[in-house]
């Protein structure tokens, strides 16, 4: 009896996302033909088109379990040990360093091939 109510729940996913393909081209085209429209009224229209999209969309299975990984992303990023301000300025000067660094020998080393490639030349 599971499978069928499972079955019957993936027939219903597949119209759900129908729809939801729908309302994105809805909006799509809606905001095309109402581009002479302020920019205000369409960018809520399409908030409001969005919404209902998406709530649609968590009501499949995927939706679901997408609202899921989304739930235990937050919780991961909680788990993050963050570096401090000064830490992430340390960080940053080193790799200026590094890249003026490299920099420097790169126009050295061109301009020794530069050279190098004249005086083969002519």
């Amino acid at each position: 009896m599971n499978v069928k109510a499972e079955a019957s729940d993936s027939r219903f996913d597949l119209v759900k996302w129908l729809v939801v393909a729908a309302l994105v081209l809805v909006g799509v085209v809606g905001n095309q033909y109402y581009s002479a429209e302020p920019i205000l009224y369409r960018v809520l229209a399409l908030l409001a088109v969005a919404a209902v999209a998406a709530a649609i969309a968590f009501q499949t299975a995927k939706g679901r379990a997408f609202f899921i990984l989304l739930k235990e992303a937050r919780v991961e990023i909680r788990k993050v040990v963050w570096p401090t301000r000064q830490e992430t300025t340390q960080t940053t000067l080193i790799v200026v360093v590094v890249v003026l660094i490299m920099a420097l020998l790169l126009w050295g080393l061109d301009s020794l091939l530069g050279w190098l490639v004249s005086m083969v030349v002519g």
